[in-house]
């Protein structure tokens, strides 16, 4: 009896914390001091200490928090839903993984919220709210397990616990700028945890710290702290940061100057993930959308991200259907609409699939590999941006994610600064068992990763003119490459652009000038190779260029004067030699 009335009132204390969340949102002031992150506050304490000699428990002095999906003995889990609380009584266990933790020295404060029945990875929950991100108020944290992100971000716990199918630790480990470990599938008992995809889902942790991540990672795989195996292959995924709205060269930066400085030049190579893939998972060949077609264009990440949607469709409805339609008036309207009949379609490519994308990685990363995706498409949406609800968007999100889920390989989340005033992350994947050797990695290397985020803002006056000088070189390029195509206009248009972006630059200036050039427009050529000069007086195509230029316009003298310039800069140069003998010939 006693149980069931302290389960009855933190119910009701749950109800009357998403009242207060509700109330003040429509008053738009700060929600709570926890960031909207806690449902519910608990204190489970740690056995004692045994006595000396032995060891102290390894996860002494830490507290943590846990999403709200799993069970706490006498508690009412409500799965992110109102409504779901209302029909499930309280736990009479509480989960082994939870129990663990506490057994192992931790003190365990509350639960947290979770995206409704932990479907969504975007952080957002109407029954209790979204929780507040800590890094960037205006974002959403990420999902599913937003308040364990948020709880760690904020500083509140040292560490908190959340569910993993789709995202669910990683996207909101991004999101919040904190550190998030999705273990290998199903090295860690889920028993006490409410299922959303069997097949996809892992517990996971959020840490602020590296050592904390690793002392959590420890505890509950089970593992033996002996020599650390150091990595000999960093494989950066080109085609994953193609995907990214950030530059690429902004994200990948700061782990090859990490990697070189710890590892050296040698360990870093690049790979196109989606090809690779490609010719080694036969059974998504035709797979497109979730349905099997012809269409051979289409990449073989888009159809694990399909294949992944499809497992995570037809499992969580296999497992919560039953309830859904009992109460699908309290559920939100896109799970309802996402679990609709798919006619014919099974999970048994997507089950094949899984071994395929296991088998691949594995090969590619063996013991000591380690491969570098972006963990988002960019910086957390805003609140009720349209993005959340655009398919495309959350279709490339997935395909991010859908690496490690379907292969069930070890990923960690690994913040790398700010870009536009958010948190951006890259992410490190190891084989599938790979965990320890994952760990040890992310806690080498963590620092160096901070260093080099800080020396990278540091040398940028800003991110804009950063993010500038990137798009300038990119359209100089591309004016290059319009130029070895004879396309003039196009080139100096291009270079154009680039100047406009970055005008610091000579060789932008004195590209444009050859364009010019070639379209008889010799009085811009001239005023470009100028400025060019001004800029690097060392520049000697532009003494050239200036020089040609001059000598159409008929200015005979100043065009000897650049030649002869260009001679001093470098005296072997034969096209300034001509020049000069051909003038001094026509005007002696």
């Amino acid at each position: 009896m006693a149980s069931s009335t302290a389960a009855n009132l933190w119910v009701l204390l749950g109800l009357g914390i998403a009242g207060v969340l509700l109330a003040a949102k429509r008053l738009k002031r700060p929600a709570r001091p926890d960031n909207g992150a806690f449902i519910s506050r608990l204190e489970l304490l740690p056995p004692p200490q045994p006595p000396p000699p032995q060891a102290r428990h390894p996860l002494t002095d830490l507290c943590f928090a846990i999403a709200d999906a799993f069970h706490v003995s006498s508690y009412i889990t409500s799965f992110g839903s109102l409504e779901w609380a209302k029909t499930h009584d309280a736990a009479t266990q509480t989960s082994l993984v939870v129990s663990t933790l506490v057994d192992g020295g931790a003190i365990c404060v509350g639960k947290t919220v979770i995206d409704e029945m932990a479907y969504s990875i975007h952080g957002e929950n109407k029954h209790f709210g979204t929780p507040t991100n800590p890094a960037a108020s205006d974002r959403v944290p990420g999902g599913c397990s937003s308040g364990s992100a948020v709880a760690v971000a904020g500083g509140m716990v040292d560490f908190a616990l959340g569910i993993d199918s789709i995202g669910g630790v990683r996207v909101p480990g991004g999101y919040c700028g904190v550190l998030a470990f999705r273990p290998s599938h199903a090295v860690i008992p889920s028993s006490g945890v409410i299922p959303v995809a069997p097949s996809l889902d892992t517990i996971g942790w959020f840490a602020r710290d590296p050592i904390v991540l690793r002392r959590v990672g420890h505890l509950l795989l089970k593992l033996s702290y002996t020599d650390i195996h150091l990595p000999r292959h960093f494989y950066i995924a080109d085609d994953c940061f193609e995907l990214s709205k950030i530059p690429a060269r902004r994200l990948t930066q700061v782990v090859t100057k990490s990697v070189e400085k710890l590892y050296g030049r040698q360990v870093l190579s690049h790979v196109n993930i989606g090809n690779y893939l490609a010719s080694r998972i036969p059974s998504l060949r035709n797979y497109s959308n979730g349905h099997k077609n012809g269409d051979s264009k289409f990449s073989s990440l888009r159809a694990l991200s399909s294949a992944m949607q499809l497992l995570h469709k037809h499992e969580f409805r296999d497992q919560h259907n039953e309830w859904i339609s009992s109460a699908k008036s309290s559920v939100d309207a896109s799970i309802v609409g996402n679990l609709s009949d798919d006619g014919d379609l099974t999970t048994d490519i997507a089950q094949e699939a899984r071994k395929e994308v296991r088998l691949a990685l594995n090969t590619l990363l063996k013991d000591d590999g380690i491969l570098v995706i972006p963990t988002a498409l960019g910086c957390p949406p805003k609140i009720n941006a349209k993005e959340l609800s655009s398919t495309s968007y959350n279709t490339e999100t997935l395909c991010l994610q859908s690496l490690s889920s379907m292969s069930g390989c070890c990923q960690v989340t690994v913040p790398a600064g700010e870009h536009d005033k958010c948190p951006i992350s890259v992410s490190l994947i190891a084989r599938h068992g790979g965990d320890r050797f994952l760990l040890d990695t992310t806690q080498a290397i963590y620092a160096t990763i901070q260093e080099q985020v800080e020396m990278l803002a540091k040398s940028n006056a800003s991110s804009k003119e950063a993010m500038n000088e990137e798009a300038a070189e990119a359209a100089k390029e591309r004016g290059n490459g319009a130029f070895k195509e004879k396309q003039w206009q196009k080139a100096i248009n291009l270079y154009t652009e680039a100047i406009k972006l970055n005008g610091k630059v000579a060789t932008y200036y004195n590209n444009r000038a050859a364009a010019f050039l070639e379209l008889a427009s010799y009085r811009q050529a001239e005023t470009d190779c100028t400025t060019a000069i001004d800029i690097d007086p060392k520049i000697v195509k532009a003494y050239l260029r200036r020089g040609t230029a001059r000598e159409m316009l008929g200015y005979y003298k100043e065009a000897v004067d650049d030649f002869s310039h260009a001679l001093v800069l470098e005296p072997m140069n034969k096209t300034a030699g001509v020049a000069i003998n051909r003038l001094k010939k026509l005007f002696p």
